[in-house]
């Protein structure tokens, strides 16, 4: 038995100016974006929207600091629908600006009050990674914790996923590609998951064809190459989120949580250091059940021998970004089986969803050989 549904409309439309008149943004919007996509995309257009600017309180991905102080800008302007036009982090920040009440983000990612929807939230996406404009999950770093927590409930689903190829020009390459790495990640991780189905399995599959074609492309020319796919990326990461959303991911974004939160590790970078690891883990653990079908989908677009994969996987990845070793960011050996442990304690939500078990002492092997 399974289930999948999809839950926001999604459209795709050639510009902002196209999607603004077909949803007739007015004064009853609230539109949460960063200045340098205002600029260009939203500007011109003389919208007489409310306008936040995320980046004014705060750098990075959201904390729960950041989250209460825009809450409280927000909850002085009068608005019916919030028009999240970003990355995660402004995505994120979105979710919760729907929610009525007079919550904090602490209480609110702890359950500890109700969480009640009501406004309607658009999401347009801007960089081709996170697929939150199809998932019902938000991701805050708490600050004295020094981890990230995640919120999964249905009030957090947009009502539209909006698809504007040519925001994806302006993104810097590091952020393209952290972000499709990840998107990657989300529909491999979601493949061998133990609540996977057909269905998101054809979402996946169709994410890593599009995106390892990219990447190739990538390798043979020109970092700047990818943007000639800037469509079939941003596709590739709404397919890949539709995939995790029904089917969740696992060890390989559990364990890069606590990089992010203490040594502030970008979210796609830190998936992309545990990545490989991890699944040769698991393929040293059962190496003939889901995960040998998986190989042998990536060894046909990889265009490889199956017992290669994972090795032809690293070197394409670091033809895309290369990836630096846990000592380069600071972070000490001897800490590392306590990191492991920390995951065991606070990331179950993920790890229900891992392909087979791992022990904190499994973890703690792949963090050394990483180190």
């Amino acid at each position: 038995m399974f289930s999948f549904e999809i839950v926001p409309q999604v459209s795709l439309y050639d510009s902002v100016a196209a999607f603004s008149q077909a949803l007739e943004l007015g004064e009853k919007d609230l539109i949460i974006t960063n200045q340098f996509i205002f600029d260009p995309f939203i500007k011109p257009l003389d919208l007489p929207c409310s306008v936040i600017f995320q980046e004014q309180y705060g750098t990075g991905e959201p904390t729960d600091i950041m989250i209460d102080q825009v809450k409280a800008v927000a909850d002085q302007k009068a608005y019916d629908r919030v028009i999240a036009i970003g990355g995660g982090t402004v995505i994120d920040i979105g979710k919760v600006l729907v929610l009525d009440g007079q919550w904090t983000t602490a209480d609110l990612f702890e359950r500890k009050v109700p969480i009640q929807k009501t406004r309607k939230l658009i999401v347009v996406p801007t960089t081709c990674g996170t697929g939150s404009e199809v998932t019902s999950i938000t991701i805050v770093g708490m600050t004295q914790k020094k981890t990230k927590l995640g919120l999964n409930a249905r009030e957090l689903y947009p009502d539209m996923a909006v698809l504007i190829p040519d925001m994806l020009h302006t993104l810097p390459y590091k952020f393209f590609a952290t972000s499709s790495i990840d998107a990657l990640i989300h529909a491999v991780e979601s493949y061998v998951s133990p609540k996977a189905n057909p269905y998101n399995e054809l979402f996946g599959v169709k994410a890593m064809e599009l995106i390892i074609a990219g990447y190739k492309k990538i390798r043979s020319q020109r970092q700047s190459a990818w943007i000639q796919d800037a469509k079939e990326y941003l596709l590739a990461s709404n397919f890949a989120g539709i995939a995790f959303n029904n089917a969740g991911v696992g060890a390989v974004h559990a364990m890069s949580y606590p990089l992010g939160g203490e040594y502030h590790i970008a979210h796609g970078e830190a998936n992309h250091l545990m990545f490989t690891e991890v699944f040769k883990t698991y393929h040293s653990k059962k190496p003939d059940g889901r995960i040998r079908k998986l190989e042998e989908i990536l060894a046909y677009y990889l265009e490889c021998d199956i017992n290669d994969v994972w090795q032809e996987m690293e070197t394409l990845l670091e033809a895309v970004l290369h990836k630096k070793s846990l000592r380069e960011y600071g972070i000490e050996a001897e800490i590392l089986p306590a990191i492991a442990v920390g995951v065991i304690e606070t990331q179950q939500r993920l790890l229900a969803n891992n392909y087979v078990e791992l022990t904190a002492e499994d973890m703690t092997q792949i963090y050394l050989r990483l180190h």
